[in-house]
């Protein structure tokens, strides 16, 4: 027996009701504005917020392994590496295949590449006080820990 549509007012309703406490639709809508906030801010670094958040996590690791650096990010070594060579065409990384085994690529900042890091770092700091008197960062920072386990779940 077909189902009854429902009401165009329970609909919204109900519609309504999934905007507002759905997890993944309002941390993305949190993460749209976050980062918009601070895109404005890192174009006074010539760097995109993307292109910095890479860039610090190459300067922070202690595996400059391409695949490493994928598994950090959660993203598929293909779409790094695309993104990787963007930065590579600018003369701010460098990648290379390992001596030892030729199937790894290896990472890192170009002179050129931490110079850039260190002038977006400053603008960062900036951008991140001021974001911190508008939300708290702690508080974000417990969500990003608390869902890694979502990570493992796939």
């Amino acid at each position: 027996m077909p189902r009854k549509p429902q009401s165009p007012r329970t609909l919204q309703r109900d519609a309504r009701n999934a905007v507002e406490t759905c997890a993944g639709w309002n941390i993305r809508s949190v993460a749209r504005r976050i980062t918009q906030f601070l895109e404005v801010r890192l174009q006074a670094a010539e760097l995109s917020f993307a292109q910095f958040g890479l860039m610090t996590e190459i300067a922070a690791a202690s595996d400059d392994s391409i695949s490493a650096l994928a598994t950090r990010m959660g993203l598929d070594q293909s779409t790094l590496s695309r993104t990787l060579r963007t930065l590579e065409a600018e003369g701010l990384v460098e990648i290379a295949v390992a001596e030892i085994d030729q199937r790894r690529k290896l990472v890192w900042l170009t002179e050129k590449g931490a110079r850039r890091l260190e002038t977006a770092l400053a603008v960062w700091r900036k951008a991140n006080a001021e974001l911190e008197r508008l939300l708290s960062v702690d508080l974000v920072r417990r969500l990003a820990l608390e869902t890694e386990a979502l990570a493992e779940d796939r």
